[in-house]
């Protein structure tokens, strides 16, 4: 099962929960606020390839500038 992450609508709050497959969020309770209705979000997540992963260099290859101080990445 992959572990998906969600966001309360009401309160804000942030969890990650192992869920079946195409877990849309909205049968699940915050754990800050208890409201039900989860909105599932985009996770980052780091996949290091066979040259060791991300050079130390300040490109950022999802951005359209190329540079991580303009979108956040870091």
């Amino acid at each position: 099962m992959p572990i998906y992450e969600f966001r309360c609508g009401n309160c804000g709050s942030r969890m990650e929960k192992m869920c079946p497959i195409g877990e849309s969020g909205g049968n699940l309770k915050c754990p800050q606020c208890e409201k039900l209705g989860l909105t599932r979000v985009m996770s980052s997540f780091f996949a290091a390839g066979a040259g060791g992963g991300r050079s130390s260099s300040s490109k950022c290859g999802s951005c359209s500038s190329g540079n991580c101080s303009s979108c956040g990445h870091s």
